[in-house]
């Protein structure tokens, strides 16, 4: 699941919901609610995930016609169509047919007698329910799908929270995922989300997902307004025991009223809710070196003035800890989001000693530097000596103690920290996975799981105020086709089918070893590229399962050379998987 739900505050009035005749009715749910009779509204997402560049390959659920440049050609139900760039133009590829298209393709549905309408990128991959528009960006493909937020849904909430959540919750995600697509709807740009955790993740349908597919269908339509406007439903993986303001993590002054700063027992007694833990001893062992080097630098002009060595971070010795605080509230109480960390340390350092002349039998009275430690020609260090003090320093926790602690949980900056003492150590601990921002997943799976709240109630508790709507129940019919784009068959159904896995044939080089890729999903791909970047030019998309040779790790880790018999370069190496 995601744990960013974009970035600003960008709540917009839903025309095609508050322009309908809105009439009270008797509420779905205890609480005011009030129905709106309208059709379905559609989103347009931007497939940015599938990660396509100058091929897509696609097969096809119903009937479908192709508009490119004045040109209208009729796909039957189960047509594979190879979708292919050449000298920055799109050209399709079905049977014996092949069409240049132009600079833009155009995929639209009709109505069909076939089970189910949509597209797959790849055979055995998810089903995207939709109309497909193909442009070029960059000379890339760029794809962007327009279909009934309904069945947008149905590919959203199973990966935005687990398909084993209570159902409760999987409807308090639906409403969440709902209202945020829509009040993200914009007609003035190309799409309106795209497909990643920059807004929603959306991975096409998967059928087998019948518990969050219940939940969107019992929801159908059920959208949160607050003041007139839909709300913009925030939500993320889990708030640490405390919600968030959208003021508090993006700025401005104009976000919705319908958050608050409120305690969250339900997410704090979740216990698959994340959290890190670090310990201070209190004998001062084991401090991580990142740690040991920021306590340095505070202790510096302290141990300066009494004459100790400070060179180096290793003469620095904590012997001791004998408080720790947190502090420096970022915001008003009660939030709880604290900055800084307070260690009461007791300490040794060691003292330079420059021998006169002659006294060379006095040397045995000092030890010479550690092992492994610099010191300059002719000086000599004793052995630690304690300062004889407590001295106090304070550190930043977010780019500073918590990173050297291993306590961040993500990229927020914005973990809830909280201290316990126990017999021989302070204990910290660092929970909220996510900005904090409105509904908890866990705290939504905990409340309807232990306390068997539904979705409503869980709802109501993290967006105060927020008002529930149903609106858009309606699924809009297909049109028919054109009798005369259907009058005569269209290209065969079968011409195309997913391109074949490349050879690997011959002797392995001295060193190399055979891997396949690994660890994408079926309808997606690996680019391998010309240099080992992710600014590299993209030479050829890898399907899944593609056996390669890996030549060598390149200077970078992260990446690999590669070859089959067919081309050359290089991907990462987080995708390959050695093959016995």
């Amino acid at each position: 699941m995601s744990t960013h739900r974009g970035r600003g505050i960008r709540g917009r009035l839903l025309p095609l919901l508050l322009c309908l005749v809105i009439a009270a009715c008797s509420p779905a749910w205890p609480g005011t609610s009030v129905r709106a009779e309208g059709v379905i509204p559609e989103i347009r997402v931007l497939l940015r995930r599938l990660g396509l560049t100058d091929r897509a390959d696609l097969i096809l659920s119903g009937r479908y016609g192709v508009a490119c440049e004045g040109t209208e050609l009729s796909l039957a139900d189960g047509a594979r169509v190879a979708v292919l760039v050449r000298e920055g133009e799109i050209y399709l590829a079905s049977g014996d047919v092949i069409l240049r298209a132009g600079k833009r393709a155009a995929f639209r549905r009709y109505a069909s007698p076939a089970p189910e309408t949509g597209i797959r990128f790849i055979a055995g991959g998810n089903l995207y329910p939709g109309d497909l528009t193909l442009t070029l960006a960059e000379g890339a493909l760029q794809p962007v799908l327009t279909l009934p937020v309904e069945d947008y849904l149905l590919g959203v909430v199973p990966n935005e929270m687990n398909e084993s959540f209570p159902l409760e919750a999987l409807k308090a995600q639906a409403v969440c995922a709902r209202t945020y697509a829509l009040s993200h709807r914009d007609p003035a740009k190309a799409w309106d989300v795209v497909d990643t955790t920059n807004d929603q993740v959306f991975r096409g349908v998967d059928r087998s997902n019948t518990r969050s597919a219940q939940a969107v269908r019992d929801t159908v339509g059920v959208v949160g307004m607050y003041k007139g406007q839909l709300a913009t439903c925030y939500y993320g993986a889990s708030n640490g025991g405390q919600t968030e303001t959208p003021q508090h993590v993006w700025g401005g002054k104009n976000a919705p009223g319908c958050y608050a700063v409120t305690d969250d027992p339900y997410d704090l007694a979740n216990p698959e809710s994340p959290v890190k833990r670090a310990r201070l001893n209190r004998d001062g062992s084991n401090l991580p070196d990142e740690l040991m080097e920021m306590i340095f630098a505070q202790l510096k002009p302290e141990m300066q003035a009494l004459g100790y060595c400070t060179s180096f971070s290793v003469f620095l010795r904590v012997d001791g800890i004998t408080g720790v605080s947190l502090g420096g509230r970022k915001y008003a109480e009660p939030n709880r989001l604290m900055t800084t960390l307070t260690l009461n340390l007791n300490w040794s350092g060691r003292f330079e000693i420059h021998p006169e002349p002659g006294d060379e039998n006095e040397l045995f009275l000092y030890e010479t530097p550690e092992p492994g430690t610099p010191s300059e020609d002719g000086v000599i260090l004793t052995g630690f000596t304690s300062s004889g003090r407590v001295s106090t320093v304070t550190l930043p926790l977010f780019g500073g103690a918590a990173g050297a602690l291993n306590l961040l949980l993500g990229t927020t900056g914005n973990e809830l920290i909280t201290l316990r003492e126990e017999e021989k150590a302070f204990v910290l601990e660092s929970r909220r996975f996510g900005h904090g921002v409105g509904m908890s997943q866990r705290g939504a799976q905990w409340m309807a799981a232990q306390h068997g709240k539904r979705f409503d109630q869980i709802l109501a508790f993290y967006y105060p105020g927020m008002q529930l709507m149903v609106g858009g129940t309606t699924a809009a019919a297909l049109p028919e086709a054109p009798a005369r784009l259907f009058a005569t068959a269209g290209p065969a159904p079968t011409a195309t089918p997913r391109p074949t896995l490349m050879p690997v044939t011959g002797a392995l080089p001295a060193g190399a070893y055979l891997a396949s890729v690994e660890g994408i999903a079926e309808d997606s791909s690996l680019n391998l590229r010309a240099e080992p970047n992710s600014g590299a030019e993209v030479r050829m998309r890898l399907l899944p399962h593609q056996r390669l040779v890996v030549l060598e790790i390149c200077e970078d880790p992260l990446w690999a050379h590669v070859r089959t018999d067919a081309i050359e370069g290089y991907v990462m190496v987080s995708f390959l998987e050695k093959m016995e």
